[in-house]
């Protein structure tokens, strides 16, 4: 029979666990994104609202939970979906509370003085540590050495850059977070079970070969939870495989991987993957708004779930790996709060030492889930959330902080101390952590006020008249249009076609249900770029070998782009964004022709393709840019509304600034380069153009 003062400690843990999440829930609902933002926001939020499809791996269970929370009769569909990040990523936080937890009950397991020989003189022993692994004279010692740190640790990694950035918007790597840390508690609540199982009668906690079956329920929790977890995020998931093997050898020995509960564990695991990914086809079959890859045969899931198209971004070259290290130490140094205080790397060093002389499984656990997650990150190029890749190693640091803080508690243990010192030096050394943490991450992860998305569409529909064609290849623009169009049924009107997406035949399936009159009045060059695709989906490899595959299908493509322009420039106005015109070498063909045979025409944040060479006057559109720099938003310079929208704002103004300067509009011009020089005041053209055009003034 369980008594109470057994039951106290986990319920000392889960009060904690508890609070972590409430404190947490709180500061991510407060900072929380009001709307759509974006990269994948957009295309998450109308795949989860219309349980569709997203892009590879599909994230399945994420679009299941994200549907659940669309139907909450709160705010609209994109805050909704939004919160379920912070949900998830307070859960997260909370989770990792009760691991680390674990973790130092288990050390305080470790720590015991050495049992001698006798059986009796051991149970002796071993009886007078009470559940917190501590003397029970030493009760309060033992608990403060148990909770500060969980607490620690659950608010630094609450509190973190990346963790608390994904919160805020709809995004899957909450969630992905979550489930990881929720294997690593299962694991480690049945590790300590096992060692207090051993410890109660006198064997060594680690490597015993006794029978272990009654902790293995966690076992089991464990796999299922990470077959589901595969249904998220799955490659992050599955490079914890070793650092899940460390705990097992180092609490089990080699005999595990020789056991029946080893298989057990793996069909548990594998039947969650498949109930899972069964969702793939099933969502395919019922026709979505977005089915990206259309996933209904086996073939066709795989190379779905495998992410076959984004393989050409893994590179495994010197050079590509040592600017992804340098990458990651840059954002490591930001991720816990102030750059030039990073205190809380500090705490994770000194927890690393501490563990490795006190519990060699953390360590070697904690060792394992950083290089493997590293060694995957710094070979895989990717812009936009190369941040979130990084989350597994930022929480194993944030738990050796937690170390951390637990051997600064027992530095002053040699000299008679009240426990209220030790508590002292716990609530200080916690409350410096989080007030550093929060003051230096704030003002880049508070988006409550955070329109530039949205904005960025109602500025860009400003300028498209009525059934407008416009061409894009820009992901920034087209992901929250989805959304805007799809969800909030804005502008349905408008025909948006994302180049990039041109060059995947299930994207024509869906842009036949939203504008049929496109796909008809160019069907038949639409037709034939289809049917070399869908040959080239079949057997890339064919088409990388051969150059004359690769002229026919590139042909195709052209000659379909130029059919779409030139047929729906008779039936409405045409237009591009600046990025279909400086695109680099793969979009140079299409940019030359689009330049010799239109007028490029600069209206608000688009290019109207004009057939005649005269002057179009249109009235200056007014451009929303709250949050670009009026200093409610602060912005990395990695950000992606550094790298990418913030230049479409000054780019176009400019270049409007220019086209009115050409026909003699220099009064006009002269309040666009003023309008792009306070979004950007060093933006040499703007400032060029500004000069010129105030000199042709006028009076001048």
């Amino acid at each position: 029979m369980i008594s109470r003062k057994q039951i106290r400690p986990f319920q000392a843990e889960l009060l904690c666990a508890s609070l972590v999440f409430v404190v947490t829930l709180l500061l991510y609902g407060w900072t929380l994104a009001p709307t759509v933002t974006l990269t994948d926001s957009g295309e998450l939020i109308v795949v989860a609202n219309g349980l569709g499809v997203a892009h590879p791996p599909g994230f399945p269970l994420w679009i299941i939970l994200a549907h659940l929370a669309s139907l909450a009769p709160l705010g609209n569909v994109a805050v909704r979906i939004n919160f379920a990040s912070a949900f998830f990523a307070a859960l997260a936080s909370a989770m990792l509370t009760l691991a680390v937890a674990e973790l130092m009950i288990a050390a305080s397991y470790l720590a015991t003085p050495k049992r001698r020989g006798k059986r009796a003189q051991r149970s002796k022993t071993a009886a007078s540590y009470g559940a917190w692994g501590e003397r029970e004279d030493d009760s309060g010692l033992g608990r403060l050495l148990v909770l500060a740190p969980a607490i620690g640790a659950g608010l630094l990694m609450g509190f973190s850059r990346t963790l608390w950035s994904y919160a805020t918007i709809a995004e899957v790597y909450t969630l992905n977070t979550l489930l990881i840390i929720l294997i690593f508690f299962l694991m480690l609540r049945w590790r300590r079970g096992i060692i207090a199982n051993r410890r109660r009668v006198g064997a060594p906690a680690e490597g015993w070969q006794g029978t272990s079956v009654a902790h293995d329920v966690f076992l089991y929790a464990a796999a299922l939870v990470f077959g589901l977890a595969l249904g998220v995020h799955h490659v992050t998931v599955a490079l914890t495989l070793p650092a899940l093997a460390v705990i097992v050898y180092r609490t089990e020995g080699l005999r595990f991987f020789k056991s029946r509960r080893l298989i057990y564990a793996a069909l548990i695991s594998a039947g969650a993957l498949v109930a899972i990914y069964a969702y793939l086809p099933f969502a395919a079959a019922h026709a979505p708004i977005i089915n990206w890859g259309d996933p209904r045969s086996l073939q066709e899931i795989w190379w779905h779930v495998t992410g076959r198209q984004y393989q050409v971004f893994l590179s495994f070259t010197p050079g590509i790996m040592g600017e992804q290290s340098l990458e990651f130490f840059r954002m490591l140094v930001r991720e816990f709060g102030l750059p030039w205080l990073p205190l809380a790397l500090a705490f994770a060093f000194a927890g690393f030492a501490s563990a490795f002389k006190r519990d060699r499984t953390t360590f070697w656990f904690l060792v394992c889930v950083i290089i493997a997650d590293l060694a995957y990150a710094f070979s895989y190029e990717i812009a936009e959330d190369k941040d979130a890749y990084y989350l597994p190693a930022f929480f194993a640091i944030a738990i050796a902080a937690g170390f951390g803080i637990r051997w600064l508690i027992q530095l002053p243990v040699s000299k008679p101390m009240l426990i209220g010192r030790h508590s002292l030096i716990a609530a200080i050394a916690v409350l410096l952590l989080v007030t550093i943490e929060i003051t230096g991450n704030w003002p880049f992860n508070n988006r409550r006020h955070y329109f530039i998305a949205h904005d960025y569409v109602e500025n860009l529909f400003s300028a498209i008249e009525l059934g407008g064609l416009i061409l894009t290849s820009d992901w920034q623009v087209a992901s929250p249009m989805l959304y805007a169009q799809e969800v909030e049924q804005r502008r349905r009107d408008v025909k948006v076609v994302d180049i990039n997406l041109l060059r995947r035949s299930w994207y024509f399936d869906y842009l036949g249900r939203a504008y049929p009159g496109l796909i008809e009045r160019s069907r038949d060059k639409i037709d034939a770029f289809v049917a070399n695709l869908k040959e080239w989906e079949r057997d890339p490899r064919a088409f990388a070998i051969s150059e004359a595959l690769t002229r026919r299908i590139s042909a195709a493509f052209e000659e379909m782009i130029r059919s779409m322009v030139t047929n729906e420039n008779r039936v409405g106005p045409v237009y591009v964004t600046k990025d279909v015109l400086f695109s680099g070498e793969q979009g140079r063909e299409l940019s030359t022709w689009l330049t010799q045979s239109y007028q490029l025409v600069p209206r608000g944040l688009v290019f109207n393709l004009a057939t005649d060479r005269s002057f179009h006057d249109s009235p200056d559109v007014g451009l929303q840019t709250r949050g670009l720099a009026d200093g409610t938003l602060r912005f990395e310079k990695d950000d992606v509304v550094n790298l990418k929208v913030l230049p479409v704002y000054t780019t176009m103004l400019t270049n409007r600034g220019r086209y009115l300067a050409a026909f003699n509009q220099h009064e006009r011009a002269v309040a666009l380069f003023k309008q792009a020089l306070a979004l950007d005041p060093e933006l040499a053209a703007a400032r060029q153009g500004l000069a010129e055009s105030t000199a042709k003034l006028p009076g001048r």
